[in-house]
């Protein structure tokens, strides 16, 4: 079973990741208008992806599991 508790602690620490970037995202200037994001605004229409930051948060997570699978 040590593989369990591994895995509760790696959750856990994700979930903690995951709250302090919904706590603090919007105090970091450029998370969300990286070069990269598509953001159109029309008359009654605006559409906005943040392709360019879901790919820097996706890296960020990438490098961060596999330093805790080493």
């Amino acid at each position: 079973m040590p593989e369990f508790g591994k895995t509760l602690i790696i959750l856990g620490i994700v979930i903690i990741a995951v709250g302090a970037l919904f706590t603090f995202g919007g105090k970091i200037p450029w998370l969300g208008h990286l070069p990269g994001d598509i953001y159109i605004q029309r008359d009654r229409f605006n559409f906005y992806f943040p392709i360019a930051t879901c790919i820097v948060i996706s890296i960020l997570i990438s490098v961060v599991l596999y330093l805790f699978r080493r």
